[in-house]
């Protein structure tokens, strides 16, 4: 799992051989992604992971990667994820990804906010920028609940969609300001959640 406060991600993986008796642990960003790097650049091989009390270390081919781990308590992040979120859009991730792109491009820069208008299988993607003016869109999904608008940051919206690799990504909203449940379905290993912006 992971978190900045805005949005999380978690993927729910089986267990290997041999971490049993494995601790929670916090691993810098930093970090994280040098062993994005790693693995992308092998093709994916067997990574060996080992912990000690204040470090770890990833093994690959021959690339040894030692960090530090962060001291502290990860945030209780199972209390973030909504569980009774009752309205469901399910829409094409990449249709909806072009979307908020092509509206976001007149959006500031400081707040990237994007507003969503749902009404029945409608969903409007609208910027209002003071100095670039307004931007609107209208993309197709299946929506059957009550319409209502909600604001997302364009970016954070994008970085999820863009990990999911099916043709119709579930978002899971119940209002303007509660935080929405994105995943591709309820069988995925990966979920997301995204905390609404005000537009």
């Amino acid at each position: 799992a992971a978190t900045d406060g805005h949005r999380l991600a978690r993927v729910t993986l089986p267990r290997p051989a041999g971490a049993e008796n494995m601790p929670d642990i916090i691993v810098p960003r930093k970090c994280v992604a040098e062993v994005r790097k790693l693995l992308d650049e092998s093709g994916g091989n067997v990574i060996q992971v080992d912990l000690s009390a204040s470090k770890i270390r990833f093994t690959l081919d021959s690339v040894i990667l030692t960090s530090k781990l962060i001291d502290g308590t990860f945030p209780d992040y199972s209390r973030v994820i909504p569980t009774a979120n009752d309205k469901l859009l399910r829409i094409d991730p990449k249709a909806f990804s072009q979307g908020v792109d092509r509206v976001a491009t007149i959006a500031t820069e400081k707040t990237r906010a994007v507003k969503m208008a749902l009404d029945k299988d409608k969903i409007t993607l609208s910027v209002t920028s003071p100095e670039n003016g307004t931007a609107a869109e209208e993309v197709s999904g299946q929506y059957s609940s009550d319409g209502f608008e909600i604001g997302f940051n364009a970016r954070y919206l994008m970085d999820i969609l863009g990990e999911i690799e099916g043709d119709i990504v579930e978002l899971h909203l119940a209002d303007a300001s509660a935080p929405t449940l994105i995943r591709e379905n309820d069988k995925s290993a990966a979920l997301y959640v995204l905390m609404p912006m005000r537009v």
